[in-house]
């Protein structure tokens, strides 16, 4: 995976109403100058917020990024809780989850702690 090349373009694309263009026009084409895996090429090319967020994207790249394809910030959100839902944890980057075990054990551990 190029989580640094996925950001690149993101942060290419968020600022220079060039590279906008030619997105809109010939995504491949704009794609093409980043190392990118297929699988990156997809959710890049979809958008698919969800599975961005999952391979390490930061949330404050990819918002601006989602804001380029007109999704509004609650549904923002929501895609990237349905990514970890669907993809999994956040594989790589500043978000990684390593050892999380979700919201239901750290309730039930808390709960716990009350309890005694």
């Amino acid at each position: 995976m190029s989580l640094y090349y996925v950001q690149k373009f993101l942060f290419e694309i968020n600022r220079q109403p060039g590279i906008q263009e030619q997105y809109r026009n010939d995504q491949q084409a704009a794609l093409a100058p980043f190392e990118l895996t297929d699988e990156e090429v997809a959710a890049l090319s979809e958008p698919d917020i969800g599975k961005l967020f999952h391979l390490g994207v930061n949330g404050q790249i990819l918002m601006h990024f989602a804001a380029f394809h007109q999704i509004e910030w609650a549904d923002y959100l929501q895609r990237m809780r349905d990514g970890i839902e669907a993809h999994g944890p956040v594989r790589e980057g500043v978000y990684a989850i390593t050892g999380y075990e979700g919201t239901g054990v750290n309730t039930a551990r808390l709960m716990e702690k009350e309890d005694n």
